[in-house]
């Protein structure tokens, strides 16, 4: 019998990927790798140990193309011209893989990509002339943005089809301001939602 061939790291993170855009997060377990990768699940055990590491697999290679794609563009002409081109390379990484959300706010403190990418960040807003206090603060609510803003993007189609319920609690005439906010909202390309958003978290940081 031919020996199987060996795998990588990366063959498994890809297929670990594919499960969870095809099925879901909740879909993703070493079985279900295994199967996409057409293995027994103990196989995988010889390149990746447990559930954690492969999830941290999954992170590396869905926000890498931040890495990328910053290593290849040119570096913006300000501080805050950079702080939006870095908020926009990571809502298009995980706009790509939206399943992997989660993980990458659960595995953010040793995953490379977002480990550089918020660098990068304090790097921006030191040239922009925040001290170390503020630096931290403004990193906090730039990351908390992008989380937020990017739930809210993928789970807008569900909250939309709740908010149009005649049955539902969110009624125009109880709820006016919220109401058009939302119409408002569901109006206007995802993209430049985020990016007015992240203007004026960056006016509310005095970063102009």
């Amino acid at each position: 019998m031919p020996r199987p061939r060996s795998l990588t790291t990366r063959q498994i993170a890809a297929a670990a990927l594919a499960v969870i855009d095809r099925d879901g997060l909740p879909a993703l377990s070493m079985r279900t790798v295994a199967a996409e990768l057409d293995r027994r699940t103990m196989a995988l055990y010889r390149y990746v140990e447990d559930r954690e590491e492969l999830e941290c697999l999954v992170v590396d290679l869905a926000l890498g193309p931040v890495l990328d794609r910053a290593a290849r563009e040119p570096a913006a002409p300000s501080p805050r011209a950079r702080l939006l081109a870095l908020l926009d390379l990571m809502r298009e990484a995980v706009g790509a893989h939206p399943g992997v959300l989660p993980l990458a706010v659960r595995h953010h403190g040793g995953c490379l990509p977002a480990l550089r990418w918020r660098e990068w960040l304090l790097e921006a807003l030191a040239d922009a002339g925040l001290d170390a206090p503020r630096r931290a603060a403004a990193l906090h609510a730039l990351v908390a943005y992008v989380i937020g803003e990017l739930e809210l993007e993928h789970q807008a189609a569900a909250a939309a089809a709740s908010a149009a319920d005649p049955g539902g609690p969110l009624v125009p005439e109880t709820f006016p301001l919220l109401s058009a906010a939302l119409a408002a909202r569901a109006a206007t390309d995802p993209a430049r939602a985020f990016t007015d958003g992240a203007r004026t978290v960056l006016d509310g940081l005095g970063i102009r």
